[in-house]
């Protein structure tokens, strides 16, 4: 393997390693967050949660139909993968990216630590349904993004202040695209919590309503 190309995988590596290290520090401190709420504020998320579970297992529609689902998904999914493309334009982004995938941990630590400290095994089961499979690819895309983004600052501040090497356009070019390839990924994730997800989760909250107790309600009170 040339010199150049076993560097490179090795920074490559080194800032894989450093965003996994991040987001999975966020992912712990969403988790202890849940510990900071006080009982009015678990009762009220848990009372929305509720609503939430009988209106998916009783198969209300209007904000849950696929093509608002879809978009909303979307929007989000691209919003996160589109401003860390713009934050890897600057030097000054490289904290704000630093920021994004410790948030996004914190955002999948909270849900998944307050569902499974409220409904114990039963939560982690609606986790697993509703949270994790989209998240098994999306997580992998916004790190790899992050580490594209990082690294094409990394090379910005070395071609403007240290070696000027030259052309910075075919970098930028490399960086865009593999961006783009990302987001292109996002939108077939984007799809699958949209039309598949809601499926999953429709198998399984009726499960989760039994055994977790929660009484029954009209959908008109929803």
């Amino acid at each position: 393997m040339p010199k150049d190309l076993r560097m490179y995988s090795k920074d490559q590596l080194s800032l894989y390693v450093f965003v996994a290290m991040l987001f999975v520090t966020g992912v712990v401190f969403g988790a202890v967050l849940v510990q900071a709420l006080t009982l009015e504020q678990k009762q009220e998320i848990a009372r929305h949660l509720g609503h939430f579970f009988h209106t998916i297992d009783q198969g209300a529609e209007g904000d849950f139909s696929g093509k608002h689902s879809f978009l909303q998904a979307l929007s989000l999914n691209l919003k996160w993968v589109g401003i860390i493309w713009i934050f890897g334009l600057s030097v000054i982004g490289l904290p704000l990216i630093f920021a994004l995938d410790f948030i996004k941990g914190v955002l999948i630590g909270f849900s998944v630590g307050f569902m499974v400290g409220q409904f114990s095994w039963k939560g982690m089961l609606f986790a697993l349904a509703s949270i994790a499979p989209q998240n098994l690819v999306l997580i992998p895309v916004i790190l790899t993004a992050s580490v594209a983004a990082i690294s094409f600052s990394i090379h910005l501040v070395k071609n403007r202040f240290i070696q000027r090497s030259g052309s910075i356009y075919p970098i930028f070019v490399k960086y865009s695209t593999t961006i783009l390839t990302l987001a292109l990924i996002v939108v077939v994730v984007s799809l699958f919590e949209a039309y598949v997800s809601p499926v999953i989760m429709k198998w399984v909250t009726p499960y989760l309503l039994a055994l977790a107790g929660l009484p029954e309600m009209p959908v008109s009170l929803l």
